[in-house]
Order: structure tokens, then C-alpha cells, then sequence
């Protein structure tokens, strides 16, 4: 498959070629960048050198990248990709897109959550939770890749709505993030100054990714799902924690809820359920495309608490993004993603 990566300076366009130079059915056709259009991407990342020597050109001419592609990734903050799937809409090319523009089936939320207007409300994705949505996801051209908040989120509490487990009122996800969540842009509180020996909460009470979160909850639920969700920024440059608080219904036992989680995770590769009592770590999965998924329960209040882990920039993002690739393509869904975590 020849693979095209607009936007491929970014943290997460970069993480995309470390990927897919390592993905035995792909090649990399073009990759592109506005800002840096005729340099060599190993000269902006040298631990690139001498595995992708290729040079960043504009996505001036979709067209012609398009032609030369069987799938093509837009790296790219929202407001971007509308306008490329837009254009090459006749085109035979499956597209995946790791920003927000097409992850919302009302496109009214997108536009009121992330105060852009819309060019292509009529197209239709497939939000590319592979775990979820795997059937829709191979017979598309266009995923909506989720973002790394939503992934952890998501796979925490999903498992406990379907299976009727625990009450839909009162959610709270209170997540943290390392700072290659908020991109490879000059931001002064993504400066090393900033961030060092710091931590804090941000986006509180309006943060994007919450009715993304809400979408998937509602559907599983069968019933519209609103939470508290509050993300945190931490001094680290991987790593995504979601801890999920949610209130039992009367009787649920350890037993079940157990069962719950293994019934919908059992044969998946990429998530590893850790089980009751485990606090999984961002370590335990750095650089790899699993989520670590522990959980506890806490007789005194009710309440359960789902803690989950994953690498933002694999399978929050580049990860992610190959692993539905795959399945568009009718290959095995972790070709190109067996890389175990690396640790320390």
C-alpha cells in the first residue's frame, strides 16, 4: 500500500512514518508540510536518518498525491481535513483523519464545541475505534481517527454501559496527558520552564474531547450520557492516565464486572485488561499501541474506578491510525503495531 502523510512534521505525522516505515505492506509515497515544503524530514528528525530520507512537499496538488496514494493520513489540527476529503471526494483513496473534523455524527457539535464552521457536513465517517467499531471501519474510506483522550476514556466505562452495570448520571473522567498531546507548536505552557516540575488541570469544563467522549457513551447506553470531564497536563512527554469514577447499580458484584470487561475485550490484541486492584502505568505501554485497563471497587461510596493507560502519540494517535489502516485493507489488525512497550 502507498501511504501519504499530509502533515508529516508534527509529533504525530512523525510518529506515523516511524510506523509505517516499520509496517511490512506499506510504503511511503509522498509527505507533506506548509511550513517546511523542501527540506529533508531527517533533517528536522534525525532519528530518522538514513530509514526515511524524503522530501516534505506541499499538499498544493491533492490531485497528484491522491493518484499516487492508496491511503492517505492527515495529520493536520481541525479545520484542515474538511477541506481535503471535500476535495478529493471522487477520488480512489481511503482517507484517515487523526484531527476532529469528521469524529462527530451532528455536525452542529463540532461546530459549537469547536467554534469552526463546517465545509462538508454531508460526508459521513466512520469513527475508527477499531474495538468498537471494527465492521464499519472496513468497508469505509473515510475514519475519523479518535484523539487519545477519547480512546481512554472511552475503553474504560464502555464495557460497564453496554452491560448495564453501572448509572449513567454523575461520570467523571479525570485524565492526564504528556505534553505531546498539545502538538510540536511553540506554546508557553508546553515550555520546558512550564511544565517541569509542574502539574495542572486545563480546559476545564469545556474541553473538546467531552462530547466526543459523550457521543460513544450515548450510544452504548441507549440514552443520552452528559459526564465531568477534566484533563490534566503532566511533566512527561508520553502517556495518557484516564481515571474513571462511575456509581454501581444496587447488587453488581466484582464477578461481574469482571466478566463484563473480558466478555468485550477477550480477543483483543491491543488491550490488556490488568484486572481488579491494578493501577496501570503510562510506562507499561510507551511507545506501543496497547491500553493497559485496571479497575477497583469501593464498597463504602458505590462507585467504581476504571483506570486506564495508553501511549497519546500510538494508539492515541499514529498507532491508531495504522491499526484501522489495516483493517480498511483486510490485513491482520497488528501488522506493522507487535512492538512491545519500551521501559524504563
Amino acid at each position: 500500500m502507498k501511504a501519504s502523510v499530509i502533515g508529516a512534521t508534527g509529533f504525530a505525522g512523525a510518529e506515523l512514518l516511524r510506523l509505517l516505515d516499520g509496517h511490512p505492506e506499506a510504503e511511503i509515497s509522498y509527505i507533506t508540510s506548509e511550513s517546511s515544503t523542501g527540506e529533508n524530514i531527517a533533517t528536522m528528525y534525525p532519528h530518522l536518518k538514513g530509514r526515511i530520507e524524503k522530501e516534505l512537499t506541499s499538499m498544493e496538488d491533492l490531485n497528484k498525491i491522491a493518484d499516487a496514494s492508496d491511503v492517505i493520513f492527515i495529520a493536520l489540527p481541525h479545520g484542515h481535513a474538511m477541506k481535503i476529503a471535500k476535495t478529493l471526494k471522487n477520488k480512489d483513496v481511503k482517507i484517515i483523519d487523526l484531527g476532529g473534523d469528521y469524529r462527530f455524527k451532528d455536525v452542529k457539535v463540532f461546530e459549537e464545541w469547536y467554534k469552526t464552521t463546517h465545509e462538508d457536513p454531508d460526508t459521513k465517517a466512520v469513527y475508527g475505534l477499531t474495538e468498537l467499531y471494527r465492521d464499519q471501519v472496513k468497508g469505509t474510506n473515510l475514519v475519523a481517527n479518535p484523539g487519545c483522550y477519547t480512546t481512554c476514556s472511552i475503553l474504560s466505562l464502555v464495557p460497564l454501559i453496554k452491560a448495564g452495570l453501572i448509572e449513567t448520571k454523575g461520570i467523571v473522567v479525570d485524565a492526564k496527558s504528556g505534553t505531546t498531546g498539545a502538538g510540536r507548536g511553540l506554546k508557553l505552557g508546553s515550555l520546558y520552564c512550564s511544565v517541569n516540575e509542574n502539574f495542572h488541570a486545563y480546559g476545564v469544563a469545556n474541553h473538546r474531547h467531552t462530547p466526543e467522549i459523550e457521543q460513544v457513551y450515548s450510544e452504548f447506553a441507549g440514552e443520552p450520557v452528559i459526564i465531568q470531564f477534566t484533563p490534566h497536563l503532566l511533566p512527561v512527554d508520553r502517556g495518557i492516565l484516564a481515571t474513571c469514577y462511575a456509581q454501581l447499580k444496587p447488587g453488581v458484584t466484582e464477578q461481574q464486572v469482571a466478566d463484563a470487561f473480558t466478555n468485550m475485550y477477550k480477543d483483543e490484541y491491543f488491550i490488556r485488561l490488568r484486572g481488579l486492584g491494578a493501577c496501570p502505568e503510562i510506562k507499561d505501554v510507551r511507545a506501543s499501541n496497547y491500553v493497559d485497563i485496571g479497575w477497583s471497587l469501593d464498597k463504602r461510596t458505590g462507585k467504581i474506578i476504571v483506570m486506564s493507560v495508553l501511549d497519546n502519540l500510538v494508539k492515541g494517535a499514529a498507532g491508531q491510525a495504522v491499526q484501522n489502516m489495516n483493517v480498511m485493507f483486510g490485513l491482520e489488525e497488528n501488522t506493522g503495531l507487535k512492538h512491545m512497550p519500551i521501559y524504563p
